[in-house]
């Protein structure tokens, strides 16, 4: 055995298998008083051969997509029991999206994901843990989760707390971005504050996160996908008895993931991340899990960049009907096979690895052995594989002169993939939603919402309250909109996020004056600022970076340590 107790590599290459800190509680001095702590919380002498594994519980009544959670932290600690471990419960924040978008609370919100995944590293590395069961619901409870599991890289699952059902109103659907829309609709006078008013009181029924194919399900997918969840979890709705027996089943995959060390960076390959964007964009997922994994695979020392978006896209269709383009929910996709028929048609026509190991302990393939070959008759939210809704994916990375790190977009629906028109400037976020709602946004203007950055945001918030107006107001195929800030995963149309370099760090965005032609072009996938170079140069040498807008706490730390988003706008790229 070795006798190091450090994180000799940051990946375990010198960990114990098994009962990590087990074994360490019995070492020398420290024995007693250590073990002590443990008698005081109920343990028996045996209890210290068993493997000492942590849920992450992200349960909190801050949002519906955590309030579910703790049913499900019951089951793991349940099955954790029945598995022969012992349950190790901490707490991880959450910050609702939904709840703080419009707001300077948002600013927080991509800012939670580093804390989420300090807490996971700092929890599971201080108490020296066998192995972990991450629990999450919101947005960033995903990331954060996953790359608090790669830094800690102790054999460990994610269980995602599963989705909402669908809102009903006079016989539709509803969720959270027919909010937001008709928030547009109530100020272009197509709906009564009556109407509005029902909308926001039917859209949202109960527990579970946002209910299309927005960012916490893209991301529970591509986990599924990438092998760090159980086969069919990713689309179980919180409320449903399945989503706890899942999360029992799930904390007895750590135990035996323990026994054979099986951890989370043996998992987390160059090749199960390209599984996991083969399924983004076969959903029609995320503009955010573009962000998402380039910090992901960043934790995991995977060699992964925001070209390779791009590679993907060009071979992967489109081969599902789901919201915000779509039609149909997550619930949906659940009812029609889920995550696994879509990868087990992508593993028939050669866009995944089959040969990757999951957590289960089996290879993509194994799992996928007796999935059918096709989507169930009678239903069309999984489409044909030779049939897709489009040939190519959705998410497309362009570059120009105003983005030559790249940003990103989402392409496929659109009516009209180019426009070029006047520039109409914001430096935040509010004086741009007013302007659509008090009509002064016309057909054929380009928005351009800066200052909105990693940096200069801080922390990247979203602009689903804009985009949402324009599409209320009927102007999402007719405007477009760029910023340095994010989208939600609800949000479609003509936009462009993620523009890297970022205003606040001098990119060309920060360069750009009212009236300005901007082309954004979805086939040439180019993002130029149709203005000479000379004179771009000239603003450039008057440019002065602004100063801060937080100088103490944690928005003033994310914004001195992130990194550009065509990083993933990760805090720790040195």
């Amino acid at each position: 055995m070795n006798d190091c107790n450090c994180d000799c590599d940051s990946g375990g290459s010198q960990r114990l298998a098994i009962n990590r800190r087990s074994a360490n509680i019995t070492q020398g001095k420290a024995r007693a008083p250590n073990r002590s702590m443990y008698y005081a919380m109920g343990y028996e002498e045996s209890d210290f051969q068993k493997p000492m594994i942590g849920v992450a519980n992200g349960y909190s009544t801050i949002t519906p997509c955590n309030s579910g959670l703790q049913k499900l932290a019951d089951a793991a600690i349940a099955g954790i029991r029945e598995a022969g471990g012992n349950a190790q419960v901490f707490g991880t924040p959450t910050i609702s999206d939904g709840m703080a978008m419009g707001t300077e609370g948002m600013k927080y919100s991509l800012v939670s994901r580093e804390v989420i995944s300090d807490c996971v590293e700092t929890c599971v590395q201080g108490q020296w843990m066998d192995g972990v069961v991450v629990i999450g619901g919101c947005d960033k409870n995903m990331p954060g989760g996953m790359m608090g599991l790669l830094r800690a890289n102790v054999p460990g699952i994610y269980v995602y707390g599963g989705t909402i059902l669908p809102g009903k109103l006079h016989g539709q659907d509803l969720n959270i971005v027919s909010v937001f829309e008709a928030v547009g609709e109530n100020a272009a006078g197509k709906i009564s504050d009556q109407e509005l008013k029902d909308v926001e009181q039917h859209a949202i029924p109960g527990t579970g996160s946002c209910g299309g194919m927005y960012t916490a399900n893209t991301m529970s997918a591509a986990f599924e996908a990438m092998g760090m969840s159980l086969p069919y979890s990713s689309t179980m709705a919180n409320p449903h008895d399945e989503k706890q027996n899942s999360a029992r089943e799930s904390a007895k995959a750590v135990i035996e993931a323990v026994k054979k060390d099986l951890k989370p960076r043996d998992i987390v390959t160059r090749q199960s991340i390209e599984n996991a964007v083969a399924v983004i964009m076969a959903t029609g997922g995320s503009t955010n899990a573009v962000l998402h994994f380039l910090a992901i695979a960043h934790a995991a020392g995977v060699d992964w960049s925001i070209d390779d978006f791009e590679r993907m896209r060009k071979k992967v269709p489109v081969f599902c009907d789901l919201k915000p383009s779509g039609k149909y929910l997550a619930v949906d996709l659940h009812r029609a096979g889920g995550v696994p028929q879509v990868m087990k048609m992508l593993l028939n026509a050669g866009l995944l690895h089959g040969d990757c190991i999951t957590i289960t302990g089996k290879t993509v393939a194994e799992n996928l052995k007796d999935v059918p070959d096709e989507p169930p008759a009678g239903q069309d939210v999984i489409r044909p594989f030779d049939a897709p809704l489009y040939k190519q994916g959705h998410l497309a990375i362009l570059k120009g002169n105003l983005s030559p790190e790249g940003a990103v977009a989402k392409i496929t629906g659109l009516k009209n993939p180019v426009i070029t028109g006047p520039a109409r400037v914001f430096n935040d976020e509010q004086s741009a939603l007013k302007a659509i709602l008090d009509g002064r946004i016309k057909a054929g203007d380009v928005m351009v919402l800066r200052y909105l950055g990693p940096k200069g945001g801080p922390g990247m918030p979203e602009m689903l309250a804009p985009t949402g107006a324009l599409i209320g107001a009927g102007l999402g195929e007719s405007v477009g909109l760029i910023t340095d800030g994010r989208f939600s995963g609800g949000t479609w149309g003509m936009v462009v996020g993620h523009v890297a370099p970022e205003a606040a760090a001098g990119g060309a965005i920060a360069l750009v004056e009212e009236g300005d032609s901007i082309t954004i072009d979805a086939t040439r996938l180019l993002l130029q600022l149709n203005v000479p170079e000379a004179e771009i140069a000239r603003r450039r040498a008057q440019w002065q970076a602004p100063p801060p807008r937080y100088t103490r706490g944690v928005l003033a730390k994310f914004a001195f340590n992130a990194s550009s988003a065509s990083k993933g706008a990760v805090l720790d790229n040195f």
